[in-house]
């Protein structure tokens, strides 16, 4: 069963770990790596990568990528977002402070960035959605 507009909305502004997938080109399949992300009901979704990455590369080559998260209980769920690049900024302490609470427990958010500085520049993605694709199958154990 399909999840209503407000229901996906709501299911991805979860913090749930994304499945990101963005086109590698002619004769390969998609690039899908597990990826953090942010995204408010009504708002647009964003990650963050590094400005050189291949995920990077990718998303300048095609202009969009897509992400999908899901749940296998207490019912097996499912949403998929894809759509358009709207644009792409450096990424700020306020928005890597943002997107670590979302993940990391509150008592290891700093010592989180401070290990993440090693990771260097990093760049934050903008997705608007356009295509959404969604299930609600139920809990499979009452089957």
């Amino acid at each position: 069963m399909p999840l209503t507009l407000q229901e996906r909305q709501e299911f991805l502004a979860q913090p749930h770990i994304a499945a990101f997938s963005v086109a590698a080109g002619t004769g390969r399949g998609p690039l899908t790596v597990p990826i953090w992300y942010q995204y408010s009901p009504g708002d647009e979704v964003w990650i963050l990568t590094g400005p050189e990455s291949q995920k990077m590369r990718y998303i300048r080559e095609t202009g969009r990528f897509g992400l999908m998260v899901q749940q296998a209980e207490p019912t097996v769920r499912y949403v998929s977002v894809e759509g358009p690049v709207t644009r792409i900024t450096p990424m700020t302490d306020e928005m890597h402070r943002e997107m670590a609470a979302r993940y990391v427990p509150a008592e290891s958010v700093d010592t989180y960035l401070k290990a993440a500085e090693a990771y260097g520049e990093q760049v934050a993605v903008f997705l608007r959605p356009e295509h959404w694709l969604s299930a609600d199958l139920g809990n499979l154990s009452e089957l």
